[in-house]
């Protein structure tokens, strides 16, 4: 056997990583945090809430490391969920497993009536990263949160719930519970997101996903090839076609895919190849768009080498970017600054340095907000494993209960002060109003 000499990939040189941290310290150090005109409760249930989450500290400390010592991925977060139930009925809450269908979904909530605000909790993993995503902090943050508001939802005339939703790293299980009807009666959704940085507002971006599988005629390779169609050549022309879109594609606009299906052997003609894309946009308008003009490349590739093609779209649910609600991120702002923190305003950190959140679909049924909290350093990546090691540390223990803390005091915030709950549904509908999101993409 000749071995190559080349085996090693190239290390990536981290330059580029390094100048983007140097070029926004500034920037960071004068940002100023959002700031909010409206008072939201009043310091005496404040301070009751901010004792509760002080009392609960050990509790969730404990639960986000054992969560991130046992991580399961989505649909299969069985310990997980059940352990996240365990705490809460501790604390005399009843909880259902199994809500909206999904057997790794849990939904606990406050008796009465009156608006009804959510805090949501991820615990999914990501296979061979574990919390590589710090779904533990979220989990215990939004448990914390749930916990603290709770203690006071029924005196301030309204009602929050505790939402655990399942499968958030590809399988759209908030989508799925929100066509169940789970959040029918929920007014506005609360969650965090740990980062590398606190950030009261940050873009998440659009996410379809399209398989294309190209169709062929077998054939032999060496005797007979003229009496093929091969799949192959149609994937290869419709991954350099994807390719070469990307130059004239918008900045926030993402593409990536791979091969799944190339044919068995070099001798056959392959009559079947497949390629597993995610496309990702800036707004549903501009990911309906990228959809339409990916669609046609693959349309062309099956054209210009004589074969079939089938595009197959969302297999999980296609996820929507998170639409922001300033005025009740405000109070989130108010709330980390007391706490310590400072969560810049959006457009200080590269806002290109993202991903894709089911949160999104539910921003565009209700105000949302999914503000971000420091747990690792700025060139600290998500889906690393040292972003795992992150969200398992003392910097992600202390988010966890600065979490807790900003979740329950915002949504108290937004029971109790009907004049702050006003301007977050008027900035809502200013923003376009409630989308039918299922149909959206038809």
């Amino acid at each position: 056997m000749i071995r190559s000499e080349h085996a090693s990939p190239t290390p990536p040189d981290d330059s580029y990583l390094r100048s983007l941290v140097d070029a926004t310290a500034d920037a960071v150090a004068a940002a100023e945090p959002l700031g909010s005109p409206h008072e939201g409760a009043d310091p005496a249930t404040r301070d009751a809430v901010s004792a509760g989450i002080r009392a609960l500290t050990a509790e969730l400390v404990e639960l986000s490391q054992d969560l991130h010592a046992h991580p399961e991925e989505g649909f299969a977060e069985h310990r997980s969920v059940h352990a996240l139930g365990e705490l809460l009925e501790r604390h005399g809450h009843e909880v259902t497993i199994g809500a909206g269908g999904l057997d790794t979904a849990l939904v606990a909530s406050t008796p009465g009536s009156g608006p009804h605000i959510a805090v949501l909790s991820e615990y999914d993993a990501l296979p061979g990263l574990g919390h590589g995503c710090g779904h533990n902090v979220i989990c215990t943050a939004g448990a914390g949160g749930f916990l603290g508001a709770a203690a006071v939802a029924e005196r301030l005339g309204g009602r929050v719930s505790l939402i655990g939703t399942p499968a958030e790293e590809g399988g759209g299980g908030k989508e799925t519970m929100a066509r169940a009807g789970v959040f029918d009666d929920v007014d506005a959704v609360v969650m965090l997101h740990p980062f590398s940085h606190d950030i009261a507002m940050h873009p998440f971006l659009g996410r379809r996903q399209l398989e294309m599988v190209f169709h062929g005629v077998g054939a032999h390779a060496s005797a007979q090839p003229f009496m093929g169609r091969n799949a192959l050549d149609a994937a290869v022309a419709a991954y350099q076609g994807v390719a070469a879109l990307r130059q004239h594609l918008p900045s926030s606009d993402r593409v990536h895919g791979v091969f799944t299906d190339g044919g068995a052997r070099p001798n056959v003609v392959p009559e079947r190849a497949a390629l597993l894309f995610y496309l990702r946009s800036a707004q549903p308008d501009t990911l309906r768009d990228l959809a339409d003009r990916v669609s046609a490349i693959a349309r062309g590739a099956a054209e210009m080498t004589g074969c079939g093609v089938e595009l197959l779209w969302d297999a999980q649910p296609a996820y929507l970017p998170i639409r922001f609600n300033t005025t009740l991120a405000g109070r989130w702002s108010v709330h980390q600054v007391d706490a310590g923190r400072k969560p810049l305003p959006p457009g200080i950190v590269p806002e290109f340095l993202t991903g894709s959140t089911d949160l999104g679909n539910l921003s565009y049924r209700m105000p949302a907000i999914h503000p971000m909290i420091a747990i690792a350093g700025p060139t600290t990546a998500l889906h690393t494993k040292e972003f795992a090691a992150a969200a398992g540390s003392p910097d992600g223990d202390r988010a966890v209960v600065d979490g807790a803390l900003g979740l329950a005091l915002t949504a108290v915030d937004y029971l109790a002060d009907a004049k702050l709950r006003a301007a977050v549904h008027e900035e809502f509908e200013a923003s376009g109003g409630a989308l039918d999101v299922p149909r959206f993409f038809d």
